[in-house]
């Protein structure tokens, strides 16, 4: 699923404990502590305690989260795909 798509993004979260993702591009990293998304709305961190990714389907662009989630934060994309290129020097020697 590509950003330029229009797909829609959407988030449900039940009781701060699951949590159903659409619009999901791609999963970064994650961890118990810590679950880093990118979706057609930007960068999605997502912290808490004992976070498990219980449904990964990336063709439909949906994700399923369970754990006790304390935060939700979104920021541009682009921060983080400028950094995964290098820096400006690396790319024009490459």
């Amino acid at each position: 699923m590509e950003e330029g798509q229009g797909a829609i993004h959407q988030l449900n979260l039940r009781d701060r404990k699951t949590g159903m993702l659409t619009g999901i591009v791609d999963v970064i990293s994650f961890d118990s502590q810590q679950i880093l998304l990118e979706t057609t709305q930007g960068m999605l961190t997502i912290k808490g305690k004992e976070l498990h990714v219980s449904r990964l389907c990336l063709e439909k662009g949906e994700v399923d989260i369970e754990g006790m989630m304390d935060s939700l934060v979104y920021t541009d994309g682009g921060a983080y795909a400028r950094k995964q290129k290098g820096s400006l020097m690396k790319r024009l020697f490459e």
